[in-house]
């Protein structure tokens, strides 16, 4: 049994039950004191709420900190957004600090000291997994906004979480997919990879590699890929390697801090003025990446002309998220902010529709509030005051239509980003792949 808040309690034929006196559903004040777009006028009935100790796993420090934040804002919002709408969420924070070793001990913390139902983390596939084993084990529902590694859907096949994984962004089997058509599309015959030594890079690159092979591409060091420790500071043996032979292009897997260092060492190594382009992956896409990396001695941005790949944020609710968002904190949406706000609404709305806030209860009813068939609805506010009336729902997220398969996954689109003479990062096109839309 999960340690519920202090609340109201009623014992009936030994079933313990939940009663909360429920607000109207209305709009979250901004500091101007203006409503936010993203409320409802709905009214959920009184005395029908469930309250939810609901748990955030995110790199608030170390190598993803500039996208945890945000996401960690983007649950709060959320929250906020519910709770003022006749919710009652209690979020509880950890910072995983983009290790595995620290994510592991916050969800320790999370799930067997808060006794949390549900966390929305990790960022990092490496972090994912590390905490993962402590969630099934304290029945937990733990659904990360970007843990992409493919190893979650083979692992899920074999039954090893037991149902309480889910994430909603896709698998890399489908970024490999989008990276693999970007470099066909460029006219690139042969692409090298250089890629973080980690459950994100490992699985990104084994499923590129057959990827673009398919579409009649080779990658030259695909016997032996270029791989770097996740704590390394230096890189000029790595990037002389991925760039050896003058492929096409290099693709490079990494994140902000250690990926803005390489290629800084490519471009010190004189490695980027050849005929050799780099594209890369989600994990580079960053508004400042190009501040991150830096200029050339005649002042141009290094980094001008790349290009990558990363989820779209594209659903039936982006345009209300991104306007609450931007509302609250003064500052357009980054990547896999939708996709945070998904994860926690998920979870608000399935504690709310099973009745329950433990994890089994809540694992159960994620399909059936984000799934088909039941109306759909993308406003978190009048999701909940349809689910207390009883109807089935169909919810619409920010960052896709959010149908989960068996394995926890979501299928989706993919953004081509490219980073401008200016040094902005703007979005050039979309790739769809595995039957998403």
């Amino acid at each position: 049994m999960k340690h519920f808040n202090l609340l109201a309690w009623m014992r009936n034929g030994g079933i313990l039950s939940v009663f909360l006196l429920m607000t109207a559903c209305q709009a979250p004040q901004t500091g101007s004191g203006t409503s936010t777009p993203a409320a409802s006028p709905a009214t959920p009935p009184a005395g029908s709420g469930v309250s939810l100790k609901l748990g955030s796993l995110l790199p608030l420090t170390g190598d993803l900190a500039q996208y945890g934040g945000p996401m960690q804002d983007s649950v709060k919002l959320l929250v906020d957004t519910v709770n003022a709408c006749g919710a009652t969420v209690e979020l509880l924070s950890e910072d995983d600090q983009t290790d595995p070793a620290a994510g592991a001990a916050g969800m320790t913390k999370l799930a067997e000291v808060n006794r949390v139902g549900g966390v929305v983390g990790a960022a990092g596939s490496a972090i994912s997994k590390a905490a993962l084993d402590i969630a099934v084990r304290n029945q937990v529902v733990q659904i990360s906004p970007a843990s992409t590694s493919p190893t979650f859907t083979e692992e899920a096949k074999q039954g090893l979480f037991k149902g309480f994984w889910f994430r909603t962004a896709p698998p890399d089997t489908f970024q490999s997919d989008a990276l693999a058509q970007l470099a066909n599309q460029e006219g690139f015959k042969t692409v090298s990879v250089l890629a973080i030594n980690n459950d994100y890079g490992n699985g990104l690159v084994q499923a590129f590699i057959p990827a673009f092979k398919a579409l009649g591409g080779s990658v030259p060091n695909e016997n032996n890929p270029t791989k770097y420790a996740p704590n390394a500071t230096t890189f000029d043996s790595e990037v002389k390697a991925a760039f050896s032979g003058e492929p096409d292009a290099v693709l490079l897997v990494a994140y902000p801090e250690t990926g803005s260092l390489i290629l800084k060492a490519a471009q010190e190594q004189g490695l980027l003025s050849g005929k050799t382009k780099v594209i890369m992956t989600d994990g580079m896409k960053t508004a400042n990446l190009a501040e991150l990396v830096g200029k050339t001695a005649n002042g141009k941005f290094i980094a001008a002309g790349m290009m990558g790949t990363a989820p779209a944020a594209g659903g039936p609710g982006i345009q209300a998220f991104t306007d609450l968002y931007k509302s609250k904190f003064n500052r357009d949406p980054g990547p896999y902010t939708a996709n945070s706000w998904d994860a926690a609404a998920l979870l608000v709305l399935a504690a709310e529709a099973a009745k329950n806030n433990t994890g089994p209860a809540i694992k159960d009813q994620v399909r059936n509030v984000a799934n088909p068939p039941g109306e759909e609805v993308s406003d978190v506010c009048q999701a909940l005051a349809l689910v207390r009336q009883g109807k089935d729902i169909n919810f619409q997220g920010a960052s896709g239509t959010l149908d989960f398969d068996a394995q926890g996954d979501v299928v989706g689109s993919y953004d081509v980003w490219t980073i401008g003479e200016d040094g902005t990062l703007s979005i050039k096109n979309t790739i769809n792949v595995g039957g998403g839309s």
